[in-house]
Order: C-alpha cells, then structure tokens, then sequence
C-alpha cells in the first residue's frame, strides 16, 4: 500500500500540524456552506470529528493558497489517490501542474470567475495526475475560501466523479 493510500494517523502528527489542518479542513466547511449554502458534509462533533470526516469522503476536495502562482495545501483521501500523491507531495505542488499545459489558461479564467462571484458548479474539465494520467472531472464545484473573520485563504474543488482517460 502506498503512503497516499493511507488515512492520516492523527495521534502521530505534531500538535502545529494537526491544529493547522482542523483549522483548514473547518474553513472548506464554513466557506462552502457560506458560498453555496450547502453542506459538504454532516456536521457535527467537534472540529478534529469533522476533519476526520473530509479527508475520509468519498468525493474529492482540493484546496489551494493565495501565493502569486498558488500551491495546494489541502487534498483528502480521495484527491491523494486521483492525483497519486502523498500528502508531503502535495502541499508542495503549484495548482497549475494538476492541468495540462495546454488548459491551463482556461483553468485560470475559472479561477478568475470563482474570485469574482464567490463559488462555480458545474464545471467539467480534465486534469493530470502525479504520474501523467489523464482523467475528466465531472460536477465540479470551486469556491473563494476565507478564515472566520473574512481573510482570504484561496480556493477549494469538490467533485463526486470522474473518469480515467486512455
């Protein structure tokens, strides 16, 4: 089994750690339901419960920073697989590089259009793992992520399915 295959051990991580990805993984939660008025999951419990919950769906979330050329800093279980990735890979890893060059500007004008309305469903389009597998990803939902007191944090995806392409 590789180390994306894994589902965090999170008595083992470092308090900082652990404190930084609760605080995150609420954020998602919040600014999804604050965007779109959905819940991306059950709520409820405490903040580590809810954490524990995102990274265990069977649906793909995403997340990445404000930087200049933004890098992800948040992929649950299922987006660590879909992107064959290990957690240390992917907070290490410029958003851009999960699409293939030549789609690259259109994801970018999606971003653009998520900043200025607050969140986009609906969107389908096709990205790249870790390896260079191809796959479609279908009823996507992007949208602006913010701390609780209104502080941009980036952007964040979510899609149930997608396809493998050959």
């Amino acid at each position: 089994m590789s180390n994306y295959d894994q589902q965090p051990a999170a008595a083992s991580l470092p308090a900082e750690f652990l404190n930084r990805w609760i605080a995150h993984s609420t954020a998602l939660l919040d600014s999804f339901r604050e965007r779109t008025g959905l819940e991306l999951i059950e709520r409820g419990g405490d903040p580590h419960d809810e954490a524990e919950r995102l990274f265990l769906a069977p649906f793909v979330v995403v997340s990445h920073g404000t930087e200049q050329d933004p890098v992800l800093n948040y992929g649950n279980r299922q987006a660590l697989l879909l992107w064959e990735m290990t957690p240390e890979d992917l907070v290490s890893t410029p958003s851009r590089l999960t699409a293939e060059p030549m789609l690259r500007e259109s994801r970018e004008r999606l971003l653009a259009e998520t900043a200025r309305k607050g969140y986009v469903s609906a969107y389908e389009g096709v990205r790249i793992s870790a390896t260079g597998r191809r796959f479609s990803i279908h009823d996507v939902t992007i949208w602006n992520v913010t701390d609780s007191s209104g502080r941009a944090l980036g952007q964040a995806a979510t899609f149930p399915r997608w396809t493998y392409l050959s």
